[in-house]
């Protein structure tokens, strides 16, 4: 099937430079690595959609310069991505990376399915705030240094 999205944003987001990140073709199948740690397996995996995919790889960013090797998960549709073939699916998502981080500027609900027991979920649980959108980020612990916080926190490096 064919189609076309227009995809907004309330918020200015920058570009990723697709020569230094994988080409979005991937979106196609729900969820795909946006960024990995050269030459190494992930230790942790952080899952973003929307706006926070930039959250997602600074963190990423960071940990490799404290030599942590991280993998950046684009996951714009569950939907898609859970009817894609489990090879697939593991190969986004090992199976024995337990450690795992979900940002997500709206609610949890939902994300614990990729994150598992062991992960942790960035996400609002309240209702909200009224505020410009930076003092609201940073309230609600959406900013690099907070992923980056947390991916350490589940690898037991603080």
């Amino acid at each position: 099937v064919l189609g076309a999205a227009l995809v907004l944003s309330r918020q200015p987001l920058p570009t990723l430079d697709r020569r230094a990140y994988a080409s979005a073709a991937g979106v196609a199948r729900g969820a795909y690595v946006v960024a990995d740690a050269p030459n190494r397996a992930p230790e942790v995996i952080l899952i973003a959609s929307g706006s926070e995919l930039i959250l997602a790889v600074e963190a990423h960013e960071k940990l490799l310069a404290e030599g942590i090797a991280s993998r950046v998960v684009s996951m714009p549709s569950w939907d898609i991505f859970d009817h894609q073939t489990q090879e697939y699916r593991d190969s986004v998502l090992p199976p024995s990376v337990k450690a795992r981080v979900a940002i997500e500027q709206a609610s949890t609900f939902g994300w614990e399915r990729y994150v598992g027991s062991s992960g942790q979920v960035i996400g609002m649980t309240t209702f909200g705030a009224s505020a410009p959108l930076k003092e609201l980020q940073k309230k609600f612990g959406f900013e690099p240094d907070r992923v980056v916080t947390a991916a350490k926190q589940l690898l037991g490096k603080k």
